[in-house]
């Protein structure tokens, strides 16, 4: 197998963490990508090598930044030692709120994060994945994105725009030996969803038709095999990992 440079936004979350093991153990090369402001990259670092994981790339900066995501993947390749092969665009945050109640640094802030920050990073990777013929973009939306959420019209419309971006880009790159696909995650057991109150946790799992959460070792899965050679053939794609919560 061909080693790979892989690099993870918002790598230090729960889907994100699960993302750099399961890169790592398909033999690629991960470059873990963290804000500064809200990431400890030491106790990260510490928690991967206790469950044997070791030699990720760090790299800190804002992706809704674009100046930032420039210094960011050029500090990776220059640490990493070669261009960007697979970029997994996953940092996200939430800032909850009726829209009534709705102010417009929340509906900025969410845009910005989970949706200009394709924008940002895929535009410092995907002329040279073309110009090199080969390249994995896999961007991480959301269940929210395809069916709506009350009090998520900031999240939900960054992540159905998410998958927008994904469809149109495919096209654009389709012909170039690049493919670029989107997972709609549904409720995985991230250490965010599992500090959630018991009473309100177990609502939830009883609304998914399989009764239970998703891993995150479920979307690090749907991520490596997005990234494989075998998937080569699609592109444009939005992979549904709900437990059957939801249809389109």
């Amino acid at each position: 197998m061909t080693q790979r440079i892989a690099f993870v936004t918002g790598a230090m979350g729960g889907i994100g963490t699960a993302v750099c093991q399961a890169f790592a153990k398909a033999g690629h090369k991960v470059v873990a990508a963290y804000h500064p402001q809200f990431d400890n990259p030491d106790e990260w670092t510490k928690e991967m090598a206790a469950v044997g994981f070791t030699g990720f790339v760090l790299v800190s900066g804002d992706v809704s930044d674009i100046e930032s995501c420039k210094a960011m993947v050029a500090d990776a390749e220059a640490k990493a030692g070669g261009p960007i092969d697979i970029l997994v665009n996953n940092a996200g945050i939430t800032k909850d709120r009726m829209f009534a109640k709705m102010e417009k640094d929340q509906w900025d802030a969410v845009i910005n994060t989970n949706l200009t920050s394709l924008f940002n990073m895929t535009k410092q990777v995907s002329a040279n994945m073309a110009s090199r013929g080969w390249g994995r973009i896999i961007n991480i939306s959301s269940v929210n994105g395809v069916k709506g959420q009350a009090g998520q019209t900031n999240y939900s419309a960054a992540k159905a725009g998410v998958i927008g971006f994904t469809k149109a880009l495919a096209a654009e790159l389709a012909a170039k030996g690049v493919t670029v696909n989107a997972i709609a995650p549904g409720y995985i057991a991230t250490k965010m969803v599992l500090a959630i109150k018991p009473e309100v946790l177990q609502s939830i799992i009883d609304s998914v038709p399989m009764k239970r959460l998703g891993t995150p070792e479920e979307m690090g899965g749907a991520c490596t095999y997005l990234a494989s050679e075998v998937a080569g053939f699609m592109t444009g794609a939005t992979l549904n990992i709900n437990g059957g919560l939801y249809y389109q």
